[in-house]
């Protein structure tokens, strides 16, 4: 039970740690006359994208399997 709380929280905090950095990279103090053009590490509209078709499709399994 350890190993998968650890895994779990894991995963979070390395998308936690990537969206800050991803967030620092383009906030508009960051984007200044000195600032160097960086591209972040996650296409964030494609990540909330898959993330909706997942939510979507596992509700829909869970109901087709619920139904049964």
């Amino acid at each position: 039970m350890r190993v998968f709380l650890g895994m779990i929280l894991g995963a979070l905090l390395l998308v936690a740690g990537v969206y800050a950095y991803d967030s620092m990279q383009t906030s508009t103090v960051a984007n200044g006359q000195v600032a160097q053009a960086n591209r972040t590490i996650v296409n964030w509209d494609v990540a909330a994208t898959d993330w909706h078709a997942l939510k979507t499709r596992a509700h829909d399994d869970w109901i087709r399997l619920s139904s049964k």
